[in-house]
């Protein structure tokens, strides 16, 4: 057995085993009182891979969420954020595109401004801006002063325009774009389909680059990828935009990804990233120093840290690459690796029982769960956006 096999083959089964050593620890923790509890009790325990037993805090679904301007379709998204001045709720949708990119219909070819702000009471659209910008947003982020960050993840046919990273202001002016305009590619400063953007206590710019990897599943796979040079990794630029540093590759091994999809910085200054293809939360310093690890919460797609607790959407576990996990939003405290709440998915007919879900996720002051709907979901929701309310 080669190295890279023997080590895929460790840290998954590691995974794996931290999932096991949980619910054996909570069985064994509960045995006595399960010995002597009634049938419907012994129904009621928790279990965060299904979500059964576990309490839903916004059970009040309100599809097909927000405002969308006169002769227009909703496209898939996969980002979604609160805005750090007034309350409200940004989002972007691809420009009617039903894919995640690549398809027939995208930003470029049909030029509407795909970022829009909602008010998060009534769903009312109090702007929309980003036309003839960017091809496929793919994440967003609101700094601490209101300015708009938005990933545009593919390229167009003539390489023009992608692969970039933009900031706006409040009121849609590009303030500036990070990457090479339409040229993917893995050189210091250059992205191959970044994920998401965040900002950092300082003011760092830290761009999450890298799609592919998550169907990356054996050794020779990831051997393969490495040599044709996609990526995985997070690369850090200065406030303005100056190339800092990267870290990470295609692999499972901590400080390694396969395919980081998104990103947050919690409050006390550590990066959280979602690492999809390996179903964790991998956490980091500033600096890119690994500190430690969450894996009870699925193959995630989003993530939101809200009041110590953190909300991670799963719109990828399937009977192909994650078989079990159910779909939805798994709520746990920050500083531990467990399942307190549980917002169920949308049934569909080829996943049955596990469902499906958006890819992004935030919430607002009153505790409201949103969710941007990406294309394993837009259908079963109805449209680009959906709200979870407490009430």
């Amino acid at each position: 057995m080669s190295l890279a096999r023997a080590t895929l083959s460790r840290v998954l089964g590691s995974a794996l085993g931290i999932a096991v050593a949980i619910v054996l620890a909570t069985w064994d923790t509960n045995s006595s009182a399960h010995a002597q509890a009634k049938p419907a009790a012994r129904a009621a325990v928790a279990n965060f891979i299904t979500g059964e037993g576990l309490p839903n805090p916004a059970p009040k679904v309100t599809q097909n969420w927000g405002e969308l301007p006169a002769g227009r379709t909703w496209g898939t998204s996969a980002g979604i954020d609160i805005d750090p001045k007034d309350g409200h709720v940004w989002a972007y949708e691809r420009c009617g595109a039903g894919t995640a990119g690549g398809g027939p219909v995208d930003c470029d070819n049909n030029p509407v401004d795909p970022v829009f702000k909602f008010d998060r009471h009534t769903g009312k659209m109090l702007a929309n801006i980003g036309k003839g910008v960017m091809v496929t947003p793919h994440g967003i982020h609101l700094d601490k002063d209101g300015n708009v960050w938005i990933a545009d993840f593919a390229n167009n046919k003539e390489g023009t325009k992608g692969q970039q990273v933009h900031k706006f202001s409040p009121k849609g002016e590009k303030l500036l774009s990070l990457g090479i305009a339409g040229k993917p590619g893995n050189a210091d400063g250059q992205f191959n389909q970044p994920n998401d953007v965040v900002t950092g206590p300082d003011g760092s710019i830290y761009v999450s680059d890298g799609h592919d990897a998550q169907g990356m599943t054996t050794a020779a796979a990831i051997a393969e990828g490495l040599k044709r040079g996609a990526t995985s990794r997070i690369t850090k630029f200065t406030p303005d935009g100056k190339f800092v540093k990267s870290w990470g590759k295609i692999g499972v091994l901590h400080g390694e990804f396969r395919t980081p999809h998104a990103m947050m910085f919690d409050a006390k200054g550590r990066l959280w990233v979602a690492d999809r293809g390996n179903h964790r939360l991998e956490i980091f310093d500033q600096d890119g120093k690994y500190l430690e690890s969450r894996y009870s919460y699925g193959r995630i797609s989003g993530f939101f840290i809200k009041n110590n607790l953190v909300y991670a959407i799963d719109s990828e576990s399937s009977p192909l690459n994650h078989p079990n996990w159910r779909n939805g939003v798994r709520i746990g405290p920050l500083d531990e690796d467990r399942i307190t709440g549980f917002v169920g998915p949308f049934e569909r007919e080829d996943r049955v029982y596990q469902g499906t879900a958006g890819e992004g996720v935030a919430v607002d002051a009153e505790g409201n769960i949103y969710a941007a709907e990406g294309p394993n979901s837009i259908r079963q929701a109805g449209g680009a956006f959906t709200k979870y309310s407490v009430k």
